[in-house]
This record gives C-alpha cells, sequence and structure tokens, in this order.
C-alpha cells in the first residue's frame, strides 16, 4: 500500500485547499465558515484528542484564554487559526506532531 501525501495550500481566508494535478480542489466541498459553529467544533476537536483546554493551548502555542473564548462563543477562531482548527479535524495527530517538531534553525541566521 503505497501512501501518497496530499498538498495543502493555505488561502487568504482561512480555506484550505489540495493542489491536484495543478488546480485547486475544496478540501471539503462547501465546508461551512466558523462562525456560528465555532463553539461545538472547537470543544469537540479537543475532546476527541481528549486533551484538556490547558493541553489543547500548549499543543496549538495559544493561551488557554483563546481556547476558553472559543468555546464559549466569546471569540471565533479566524485566519490562521481557523484553518489550522480545519486541518486538526482533518488529521490531528499529523498536526500535533508537526506543531511538536523541533523548528530547524538556518545556521548562517545570526
Amino acid at each position: 500500500m503505497t501512501h501518497q501525501l496530499q498538498r495543502l495550500r493555505l488561502k487568504a481566508d482561512g480555506r484550505i485547499v489540495e493542489l491536484r494535478d495543478g488546480r485547486e480542489c475544496p478540501l471539503v466541498p462547501d465546508e461551512p465558515a466558523m462562525s456560528g459553529p465555532a463553539v461545538p467544533v472547537v470543544r469537540d476537536l479537543r475532546r476527541r484528542a481528549r486533551l484538556t483546554q490547558i493541553e489543547f493551548a500548549a499543543r496549538l502555542g495559544v493561551p488557554v484564554e483563546t481556547i476558553r473564548n472559543w468555546e464559549q462563543g466569546k471569540r471565533i477562531p479566524r485566519g490562521p487559526a481557523r484553518a489550522l482548527l480545519s486541518v486538526i479535524s482533518h488529521a490531528p495527530e499529523t498536526v500535533f506532531a508537526a506543531l511538536a517538531a523541533p523548528v530547524a534553525r538556518n545556521s548562517s541566521a545570526p
């Protein structure tokens, strides 16, 4: 069984598209905006990952207050945060592994 790597692109509006044969295809057709249903989406993602709010915030690199605000509907994830949550909904283990990996630094940088 061969595992094919997906090529994804983050659009300026926060959508994620897959690149197939040079074309952009929505990762999820007609994906709803995360305005109204953001509260259960964020909470459900966190619960599916079996993480507390503090653990989820630490993995995403955001303050726990951000997670609480999203879950309570006080704030709505936008832009990169919305895109990251969308990717987490499809491949949580991959995202968390990538976020936990050390960042390679250029040795010529000061």
